[in-house]
Formats: C-alpha cells, structure tokens, sequence
C-alpha cells in the first residue's frame, strides 16, 4: 500500500492538469505557430512557465487502483500486477 500523502498528492496533480488544460494547449498552438510574431510567442513562453508546475500532464504518475502502487501498474485495468493476480484467484 502506497502512503495515503502520496496519492493524495497525485490526485492533486490530476485536478490540476483537468483546471489548465485549456490554456495549455492555447499558449503551446501560440508558440508553434507559424503566424505568430516573435513578441507574441516570446509572452506566451513566458505565460506558459509561469503556471505551476504540477499543471504539466507529463507530472502525473498511473498509479493502481486499489493499492496507490506507482510501479506495474496496467492502463488497461488500472491495477498493479500483484493485484491483477490476485483478484481472478479470490473470484
């Protein structure tokens, strides 16, 4: 069992990425626009780092369902191994 302060957090981190996803993908089209001036695109860098740091999808972790275990953790399922095991033994 992972600690309860650790999914907690990654949970957080979840409410975060959902709240600023829009504006994300808004200032990243800014950037990577071919029609976007240089002064524009140097305002959206910086409006883009100065959002906090767990708005970033890729700080998120796929944790287990059941147990909050980072590691071997199934997408498909949403379980760690040990607990894919377990389950179709228990029925």
């Amino acid at each position: 069992m992972a600690k309860k302060s650790m999914i907690h957090r990654d949970v957080k981190r979840t409410k975060l990425v959902a709240k600023y996803k829009e504006r994300r993908l808004e200032l990243k089209q800014l950037i990577t626009s071919v029609h976007t001036s240089d002064e524009d695109r140097c305002q959206a860098l910086i409006t883009l780092q100065s959002l906090p740091r767990d708005v970033s999808p890729v700080r998120q972790r796929n944790r287990s369902g059941l147990s909050g275990r980072p590691h071997g953790c199934y997408r498909t399922f949403g379980l760690a191994t040990s607990q894919l095991r377990e389950r179709p033994m228990n029925g």
